[in-house]
């Protein structure tokens, strides 16, 4: 799939994910297969540009190119500012969100809530592709609400306005993330617009994947919670596209290797303190269908130091493995 000058292959995308996709996951998901990394979602309002939240958000040194990078908000001026300043801060492709459903989003009239207003999404897709000289993206859902999945229509607004690729979530905002994600609505999309399209929601497995571009005929897929944990799904979905042949798992070691890989980057990229505070999220969802997973989270989340937290993890795996060659 290209976006602009840009190919992506594997055809497979990280999805943003606040506070998950931070630099050091998506360098990890990059090297595990993933074709391109969107970044979280960042603030269209200047006055918040210069907090620390903000800075880390655009770190991406040392990150392989293209550059995505999300931003978010309500005002067209305010968006298109926010792409020229992301683009002067290294972003080669700029993301709209307009699929974020949560209620601190949607609450600003942000996000998925834009989707009521066709006219403003209009808008705003026109002012940020007059802004920047470089790819945008859209990422929406299938609506706001089932009664009004006017999914279509935004995705041909979208492309009048010069959108160059579209990401769709199967569910609208008023569903969240509750149920299955439905593809008949993607699939009307793929057949009404001519850039490319990007199938997100419940994608977790070679299978589904498979499945998913068979049923929506999408260009590429996208890939959020399935790889919280197990960043690896990316290689394993890219391996079975091409070959339809399945992947061996990882072995025990790797997976040792990137968890601890994954921490040190952690570390490293928001200090010590704030580090080992964000590595317990990525711990429970690396161990959580290990045997003794709870007893080992419950203790773990208690450490404060990273050298602890580490060593205690690197532990818990080896004992883990070793028990289950047993």
């Amino acid at each position: 799939m290209r976006i602009g000058p840009y190919l992506v292959d594997p055809p497979l995308v990280l999805a943003p994910m606040a506070g998950v996709t931070d630099r050091p996951f998506r360098q990890l998901c990059r090297r595990l297969g993933a074709g391109l990394a969107v970044s979280e979602m960042t603030t269209s309002d200047a006055r918040l540009w210069h907090t620390d939240k903000s800075r880390l958000r655009r770190d991406h040194a040392g990150e392989a190119g293209p550059i995505a990078v999300q931003i978010a908000g309500y005002d067209p001026r305010q968006m298109a500012e926010a792409a020229r300043f992301n683009v002067a801060h290294g972003a080669q492709i700029i993301d709209i969100n307009m699929g974020c459903p949560a209620k601190k989003v949607c609450r600003v009239d942000a996000g998925s809530a834009l989707l009521r207003d066709e006219g403003l999404v209009a808008r705003i897709c026109a002012a940020v592709v007059a802004a920047v000289d470089v790819p945008v993206t859209l990422k929406i859902r299938t609506g706001y609400t089932r009664a009004q999945r006017n999914g279509v229509a935004i995705a041909r607004i979208a492309e009048d306005c010069g959108i160059q690729a579209l990401a769709v979530h199967g569910r609208t905002r008023e569903d969240h993330f509750r149920g299955s994600a439905e593809y008949d609505t993607i699939a009307a999309i793929k057949q009404a617009v001519r850039i490319p399209v990007i199938a997100n929601g419940d994608i977790d497995s070679p299978q589904k994947a498979r499945d998913v571009r068979a049923a929506t005929g999408a260009d590429a897929l996208m890939v959020g919670r399935a790889a919280q944990g197990r960043p690896w799904l990316f290689r394993e979905i890219a391996h079975f596209l091409a070959t339809g042949q399945h992947l061996a798992p990882p072995a025990p070691e790797e997976i040792r290797r990137w968890l601890l890989e994954h921490l040190d980057a952690l570390y490293a990229f928001y200090g010590e303190d704030r580090g080992v505070r964000v590595a317990r999220k990525h711990i429970q969802w690396y161990c959580q269908d290990h045997p003794g997973s709870a007893e080992f989270w419950q203790r773990v989340n208690r450490l404060t130091d990273a050298a602890a937290q580490r060593r205690a993890v690197a532990e818990f795996l080896v004992e883990t493995f070793v028990a289950q060659a047993a």
